[in-house]
This record gives structure tokens, sequence and C-alpha cells, in this order.
């Protein structure tokens, strides 16, 4: 069966063009193309928007906009985007991250969904055409949503406050087998005053460890320090199974990568399991 695409100049258009059965919109296409070339007959129709403030970047007075369409490619090589470039490599390789999309990686399925993770602890908030929510809220109703994402906005995070690693069996451009990120503040004498951490493959979409940040809460980044928090990362975890890593592995490397991640030892963004 032949696919169509259809092609508006506005999202607003689009988002009509949507309510038709069998209609699925078309960011960067790495997965719902691959989905269709792998027999999904479900689509007949693939919708998408030339409309200019998808593919913009603005960055100003410490504030991110994000269209939509932003390539994680993009998102690498901006220099005001230099704390999130680690996250955007973490995407695919070089032919995938420049067409993967920030608003394709907020509804792709674990094990996917790298940049997401990042997003997630950065505390973004995603604008579609008619409303706006904390990422958070987006990602837990995310299946049923027919709207188109055109943005997702954040604060860019202090001066080496913001930590990403991806773990795979393969590099450089493995699966994951579980992403985390974190921001990261700390009080004048050393203590953790805010932590947020979001967590990759350990449930069906990104998730907030939020019982280990209220640990981490007055911790200092110490072995012993982050004890309390490595203890406490599993809480509501529910990991996926898939042929890169079994749940019960995946639940057996959290905290030593967050360790890490925590500890300051990563030297790269990218790490084998």
């Amino acid at each position: 069966m032949a696919l169509a695409l259809q092609t508006f100049s506005t999202v607003k258009d689009a988002n009509t063009a949507l309510k038709a059965a069998g209609t699925r919109y078309l960011g960067g296409g790495t997965l719902v193309v691959r989905a269709t070339n792998e027999g999904d007959v479900s689509l007949s129709s693939f919708v998408r928007s030339t409309e200019p403030s998808l593919s913009t970047i603005a960055v100003s007075g410490g504030k991110v906009r994000l269209g939509a369409s932003v390539t994680m490619a993009a998102i690498a090589r901006h220099p005001d985007l230099a704390p999130l470039a680690n996250a955007a490599r973490a995407v695919g390789g070089p032919a995938i991250r420049n067409m993967a999309t920030v608003g394709g990686n907020l509804f792709a399925p674990a094990p996917y969904g790298d940049f997401t993770v990042a997003l997630l602890a950065l505390d973004a908030t995603v604008s579609t055409d008619d409303s706006e929510m904390p990422i958070e809220e987006f990602l837990t109703n995310r299946d049923g949503s027919r709207a188109v994402v055109t943005s997702v906005a954040f604060a860019l995070p202090p001066h080496n406050g913001f930590r990403f690693l991806k773990v795979s069996r393969v590099k450089p451009k493995g699966i994951s087998v579980l992403s985390i990120a974190a921001v990261l503040e700390q009080a004048a004498d050393g203590t953790v005053s805010l932590a947020r951490i979001a967590l990759g493959c350990m449930a069906d979409r990104p998730m907030r460890a939020r019982a280990a940040e209220k640990a981490l809460l007055g911790s200092t980044l110490t072995k012993d320090g982050i004890a309390p928090a490595l203890a406490a990362v599993g809480e509501g975890t529910s990991p996926i199974t898939d042929p890169i890593a079994s749940a019960w592995y995946r639940n057996e490397v959290l905290q030593v990568h967050l360790g890490r991640l925590l500890l300051g030892q990563i030297a790269g963004m990218e790490t084998k399991a």
C-alpha cells in the first residue's frame, strides 16, 4: 500500500490533518519510517509542517527554546548548548543525528529517547499548538496524544551542574542499556541543595528518580555521602527487558553507573556496560 505525504506550512493545518484515521506526524522519521518499512500497515499518510519556528533554536537570558524539528546534530554543534552536546551525541550515529529531532525523541520508546532523559532532568516544558505542560506530565500522557509538539523550553543548568551518561554495549552508537541525566546544585559548604535525576530504560519511558533525589539533598558528593541515594535509586523503577539487556541486569548496574556519574568519574558521555 502506498503512503501519502502531506506537507503544511503551519502547525495548525497539520494538526487538523492528523485528525484523519491512519495519519502520523513525520519529524525526522527515524522511528516512524522504520516501523513502516518493517511492516506497520496502520498508516496511510504522513503529515508534516514546514513552519519555520519548528526549526529554531533560541537562547536568551539563560533560557533555551528548541523547536520540535531541531535535530540532534544542530544541538551538538550549537555553541550556547555545550552542556547538552553529549546528550545529543548519544542519539545514534552521525546519519541518525542529522535526522533525529527533539519532538520525535519525546515519543521514542525505551531503549531509545536518550535526549528526552536529559530534558526530564532539566525540568523542561513541552509546548503544542494550544498548550504547554511540564515534560513529566507530557510523558505520562504521550501515548494518547495527537497534538503536534512545537517546542521544548528549559533553563540552562549552572556551570558543571549538568551530567549525562549513556551506558551501552557497543561504542560509539550502541543502543542504551540505560541512560542517566542529573542536574545538581551545591551550597557553599559543598552539600547538595538541588538534585534532579532522570533515568532511561528503567521504565517504558524516561522517569525521575525521586527517592534518590530526596536522599541526595544535604549530602556531599562523596562515596559515603551518595550511598543513601544509590540505595534508593531503584525505588519505583520497572526496567525493560530487551535483546540488549534484561531487567535484572539493568537493576544490577544502575547503582554502579549512578555512583560514577555523581562522583564525576565519567570521562565521556558513553560507557560500556
